[in-house]
């Protein structure tokens, strides 16, 4: 891939980066990603990545967007009531950026399709707002060696942990199970802008584990507690008995960006 003059122009204030070049633009470039999850993770995570030049982009979400969604989830607007979250959020990113080839899925990620689903991406970004969500995605990334960058937030505090399986933690071994007291968003409340740090830092989180630039967090759980704006890195390990990833071995030629 040679960039055009035009790229050059859309991409120029990344590409003067010391730490970011053509080999890492044309590294974002030349790889698919899939969003799971449109709603406020997912839309700053599609703009985001489309925006930095993400060669294809898949959303997967079965839902339509409410009323209550536009307070958190700014690719939406009040017209667009009613209207399926994926189709509409490729549409946008495709406005976006001209470059990136969006696709949306408009299903449910579950056990029975995700690695069918996830398979061929070189990142996963989890946005879903659910447990059993969230076990599906790893699952699926688990079984097809795809890195993925998990996030989730309820209230002012969010989390973020990114994955290569075989390789650091994944979601399964930092939270073996389920908790049994978790509530949804409509429960607990939530306040737009911390869902856009959140999603902003698994953007980021995708972008290096596609360009090898920085560290990611691997076996490492970042948590922001925005009343303060506290931060608090948590150290986790993978498990021998992890159910998703315990069977799979390391490659030695195993980077972030494989």
């Amino acid at each position: 891939m040679t960039l055009s003059d035009e790229q050059l122009e859309r991409y120029a204030r990344q590409l003067v980066l010391a730490e970011w070049g053509a080999g890492e633009q044309e590294a974002v470039g030349a790889a698919a990603a899939i969003v799971v999850g449109a709603g406020a993770l997912g839309t700053i995570v599609a703009a985001y990545l489309a925006g930095a030049g993400i060669g294809r982009l898949g959303i997967v979400d079965d839902d339509v967007v409410e009323l209550s969604n536009l307070a958190r989830q700014p690719l939406y607007a009040t017209a667009d009531l009613g209207q399926g979250k994926a189709d509409l959020l490729a549409r946008r990113v495709g406005a976006l950026n001209p470059d990136v080839v969006a696709e949306p899925y408009p299903v449910r990620l579950e056990d029975a399709n995700a690695e069918a689903i996830v398979g061929a991406a070189a990142v996963v970004v989890d946005c879903t707002d659910s447990s059993s969500s969230r076990y599906a995605v790893n699952k699926g990334c688990c079984a097809g060696r795809v890195p993925l960058v998990e996030g989730g937030v309820a209230g002012f505090e969010g989390l973020v942990l990114s994955v290569v399986p075989g390789r650091s933690a994944c979601y399964r071994c930092a939270f073996p199970t389920a908790p049994v007291d978790a509530r949804s968003c409509a429960e607990t409340g939530i306040l737009g802008p911390i869902a856009g740090i959140i999603a902003s830092i698994q953007a980021l989180e995708a972008l290096k584990l596609l360009t090898g630039v920085g560290e990611p967090l691997l076996d490492t759980i970042l948590t922001l507690e925005g009343t303060t704006m506290s931060q608090l890195r948590v150290a986790t390990a993978r498990r021998p008995d992890c159910a998703d990833c315990g069977a799979l071995r390391s490659n030695p030629g195993d980077t972030p960006q494989s």
